[in-house]
């Protein structure tokens, strides 16, 4: 029997069921999408990316005996030229919950395989479940998912002998420059490179030694960089996966004991701490994957017409280039979108800040600030991305609404000032007392700073404090409709979370996820969850920053 493995946004070879469930003349597929690797919310770096994970993929293979079969193209065109000349009878693969685009393309491929008799296996990756309607066994079946072994890696694959040849890796890179050349630039010059051999560095770094200063270190950007796990791209893109990385806390908190006992504490809430973004990881992914129109339109419908959702003004257009390129005025806010633009990579609470500011104090649609984010985010994770952007934009009517100002954010988080100076050296050399509002300075000192306002830094955008408080008025006279707080049930029925996740730091961590996919419309019954669950081993299952 020929059978392919598809690989999508799961670019490893460990923990992979759909490859440890494809039987026969077994092929590794890689399509690089012009669709998906262009769209709206697609950029360079997650394009190189991409493709430097994908590089170590092929090594990996090649090791063991294998290669990747590349192809460049939209996919059930490349599935049919592959089919006429090598009639494969299975195909394998990860269940994803990405963008509009994937979620269209999985049901092309659904509609393809149909048609051509072939039968498409899919396989849960995440702890997110097809086909969930409500949220009551959700917690529990995230903890059952997280304890089951991993997939360990072959130890040899064989390519199929008359499999039909796919592209080299310079004709591939042809393709890919003559569609994006200015990609040559990176666009992220800072950023972490892709791969799976990169992703487990991080993770044993992490482990070893930075997950120490991960609680209390993650909330300011002077020390987030170094006390997060930095693990998000990598899951993201596959090259580690969500149950191995449970596994592995699991086994670090099993070696705390023979560390000095007054660090045991910190160790010990630190790693619980891990443990709890990743199970909130998969839990906002649910939302997009129970309810993908929410890519595109507020979850709680009551909110529409709350902001502007046509065509933005001039004066919006202005307020969202000041913003997308770090001239606002407000130091913190642009430091954090310089940072943003140059790696790739923000703590949550900036990246909650930076939301905030665009939706409040600038009183903007979600929808466009978002998809700036998404480019500038490399692991920019759709599932995660759109739910948290409603709920910073306070369209939820389940969620406090956090409005935060930017001048008590930088006063608190950058106290000394380096993080700001690093990031604007225009403000280099600005005194911290006038740092977080330089507006304030004396006309002659500006000039001894070099910093004079409105020619090498910008007057403030918006008053902070007034458009914060007419923001307020907007928000809670809108929330406090009787629409709105009917809706609000509904979205917390469909989507909020349970008491029952309260337990999934310690359950979690005694031993760790995945398995199979096709549309989002299948229905997947929770009363048949645990016998699922029991069978990965021997039959496929079925699927799917924040930035730790």
């Amino acid at each position: 029997m020929k059978t392919i493995v598809w690989f999508k946004r799961d670019l490893r070879l460990h923990d992979h069921a759909p490859l440890m469930s494809a039987r026969g003349d077994v092929l590794p597929l890689a399509i690089i999408e012009p669709s998906w690797l262009g769209a709206a919310d697609a950029s360079a770096r997650h394009r190189r990316f991409y493709l430097e994970s994908l590089a170590d993929l092929d090594r990996t293979l090649r090791a063991k005996g294998s290669r990747l079969h590349l192809a460049f193209g939209e996919v059930t065109d490349v599935l049919s030229e592959l089919h006429a000349r090598w009639p494969f009878a299975e195909i394998h693969s990860h269940e994803e919950t990405g963008n509009g685009l994937s979620f269209a393309r999985d049901q092309a491929v659904a509609q393809w395989a149909l048609a051509h008799r072939v039968h498409w296996h899919e396989h849960r990756q995440f702890g997110v479940l097809r086909g969930l309607k409500k949220r009551g066994r959700w917690a529990s079946a995230w903890e059952m998912t997280m304890a089951l072994g991993v997939h360990h890696t072959p130890a040899t694959l064989s390519y199929p002998a008359h499999a039909p040849q796919g592209l080299s890796w310079p004709e591939l890179m042809r393709k890919v420059d003559a569609l994006w050349p200015l990609d040559a630039r990176d666009d992220a010059p800072e950023r972490q490179r892709g791969g799976r051999q990169a992703g487990l560095a991080v993770l044993e770094d992490f482990l070893l030694h930075r997950a120490y200063r991960f609680r209390g270190g993650i909330s300011s950007p002077l020390t987030a960089a170094q006390a997060g796990s930095r693990l998000s791209p990598y899951l993201t893109w596959g090259c580690l996966s969500m149950r191995e990385v449970v596994q592995a806390i699991s086994t670090r908190r099993e070696q705390l004991n023979d560390i000095a006992p007054e660090h045991q504490a910190r160790w010990r809430a630190s790693l619980a701490a891990v443990l709890s973004r990743l199970h909130w990881h998969c839990h906002f992914i649910q939302k997009l994957e129970s309810e993908p129109a929410i890519e595109r339109r507020n979850v709680n419908a009551a909110f529409d017409g709350l902001r502007n959702e046509g065509a933005l003004s001039p004066d919006e257009q202005q307020r969202l280039q000041a913003w997308a390129n770090g001239h606002t005025g407000y130091p913190l806010i642009d430091a954090c979108m310089r940072q943003l633009i140059h790696t790739g990579w923000l703590n949550f609470r900036m990246r909650a800040m930076l939301v905030s500011f665009a939706t409040h104090h600038l009183w903007l649609h979600w929808r466009e600030p978002g998809l700036h984010l998404a480019r500038l985010f490399l692991d920019y994770e759709p599932g995660i991305h759109y739910p948290q952007l409603h709920m910073q934009a306070g369209v939820t009517g389940i969620n406090t609404v956090r409005l935060y100002n930017p001048i008590k954010q930088q006063q608190d988080q950058d106290p000394t000032g380096a993080y700001v100076r690093r990031w604007l050296p225009e403000l280099r050399d600005v005194p911290l007392s006038f740092l977080a509002e330089p507006w304030r300075m004396p006309t002659s000192m500006q000039a001894r700073a070099g910093c004079v306002l409105g020619e090498d830094y910008p007057m403030p955008i918006v008053d902070a404090v007034q458009a914060a408080r007419e923001a307020k008025v907007r928000l809670h006279s809108w929330r406090n409709q009787p629409d709105a707080r009917a809706a609000a049930k509904v979205v917390f029925e469909r989507h909020g979370s349970r008491a029952g996740g309260k337990n999934h730091r310690s359950n979690a961590t005694r031993t760790a996820v995945h398995a199979p996919r096709a549309s989002r419309e299948k229905v997947e019954p929770l009363s048949a969850l645990q016998t699922e669950l029991n069978g990965l081993t021997s039959a496929p299952s079925a699927q799917a920053s924040f930035d730790w």
